[in-house]
């Protein structure tokens, strides 16, 4: 009989979820359908899959057993749509239990398999030197060539600017270097301090266009090899460097101007008042800094949100998002004075769906790169990201600062303010 192993099991999560906007199904043909008649449908296709969330109840064994392909959905997009917009109700011990007992007969019983590969849970201390290497080469190491497959030809990583008459992504991109160099004011002969600067694209876009001597860090190796032959491409080898280092082993000091774009959410909160005390190190009196982030929006006390375990786990190991206030208040106890503010969320989420599209249109190659766990992972982050910034959980802002001038402010004939700036904000921002 089709859906017998099943069956009880079917009916429990029926009578637990009376309204429910998807459904489940089972390899045995059991089935449970939305309760509305429509909705994406999650899909179990062997006893291991059950066996994966009764050893890890919740986000971790649901994650699990869909990266090792244990699960599948019809409709990704349906589903991380449910997320922020539907609730599960409370569940009494007593439907727990029935839950459970139905689980367990409809499993087997059977040892769940270990976790997927591509599960990190880095030993140690949090935020040391060497866990924050290892967590953030985790998500950037997997290969130049996969980021390829959905970044545009700048290889930009982080939220592109669509101004009015941006068409593509890599002009998006553009517009978005370019305003981060018009907010710091960038002159010739300055020097740049570009932190976590990927692949070089802003490193080399300032260099170019504004003619600035620009250093470059990152604490993953790939990223640097593959700047540094971008570099030599361009022919700005005399003008940028690219170094593999921390933000915290920093000795060079006098810089005119610090860029730290997408770098900040691996920070964490234990640390931001130290990454804002050491970018006062290293910046001269009257420069400027530009901290590009993405934020936590609910308010949380001024704690940082770690996100879910399924990101912990497989995206950003250690990432946390900040509250925007918290990142203000580092910076202004550094003794930085807060300019402007700008809100790219829409922004952000414009920038993933065209991230999305270009990433499903390569998943074959996406497999042949980093296998299939990977390409799933990927294939759901990319989306829940998305689904972050519409349903307004998280947000991205641009927050320029500048350090004070020693001399004192009738020295400036004019009495223009040191660091004002005078740039309209884009029509574009939220």
């Amino acid at each position: 009989m089709s859906g017998q192993r099943t069956e009880a099991l079917c009916r429990e999560i029926a009578r637990a979820l009376p309204e429910r906007p998807f459904g489940i199904e089972f390899w045995d043909g059991g089935r449970v359908p939305p309760s509305n008649g429509a909705g994406p449908t999650l899909r179990f296709r062997s006893p291991a899959a059950i066996s994966q969330v009764l050893r890890a109840p919740g986000e971790v064994g649901l994650g699990r057993a869909y990266v090792r392909g244990e699960i599948d959905v019809d409709d990704l997009d349906g589903v991380i749509a449910l997320l922020g917009r539907w609730e599960a109700p409370p569940i009494g011990l007593a439907t727990k239990a029935r839950l459970l007992a139905a689980a367990l007969r409809a499993a087997g019983f059977r040892r769940p398999p270990p976790p997927p590969a591509a599960e990190l849970r880095p030993p140690r201390r949090m935020h040391t030197l060497r866990r924050d290497s290892e967590a953030v080469r985790h998500h950037y190491d997997v290969s130049n060539d996969f980021f390829r497959l959905f970044l545009d030809e700048t290889m930009t990583y982080s939220c592109a600017l669509f101004e009015e008459g941006t068409e593509t992504l890599a002009e998006a991109q553009h517009a978005k270097l370019e305003l981060i160099c018009t907010k710091l004011d960038l002159q010739p002969g300055q020097r740049l301090l570009d932190i976590g600067c990927g692949w070089g694209s802003f490193s080399m876009h300032a260099a170019r266009e504004h003619g600035v001597s620009v250093l470059g860090v990152t604490v993953s190796p790939p990223q640097a090899e593959l700047a540094r032959e971008r570099v030599r491409e361009a022919g700005l080898e005399d003008r940028v460097e690219i170094r593999v280092q921390d933000y915290r082993e920093i000795q060079d000091e006098g810089f005119d101007a610090v860029a730290s774009i997408g770098m900040v959410e691996h920070v964490g909160e234990p640390n931001i008042d130290e990454y804002a005390r050491v970018i006062s190190r290293v910046l001269a009196p009257g420069g400027k800094v530009l901290n590009h982030g993405i934020v936590h929006l609910p308010w949380l006390g001024g704690k940082g949100h770690k996100g879910g375990e399924f990101s912990r786990r497989y995206v950003f190991p250690d990432g946390e998002l900040l509250n925007l206030s918290r990142s203000l208040a580092a910076f202004e106890s550094a003794g930085f004075e807060t300019l402007h503010v700008e809100d790219l969320h829409t922004d952000y989420a414009e920038t993933l769906r065209h991230w999305t599209q270009r990433f499903d249109q390569h998943l074959d190659e996406a497999e042949r790169i980093v296998g299939p766990e990977r390409t799933r992972v990927w294939r759901l982050y990319l989306r829940a990201a998305r689904n972050g910034f519409e349903t307004a959980q998280i947000a991205v802002y641009q927050v320029l600062c500048s350090r004070p001038l020693t001399e004192p402010a009738a020295s400036h004939p004019t009495g223009e303010r040191h660091g004002e700036t005078r740039r309209r904000v884009p029509t574009a921002a939220a």
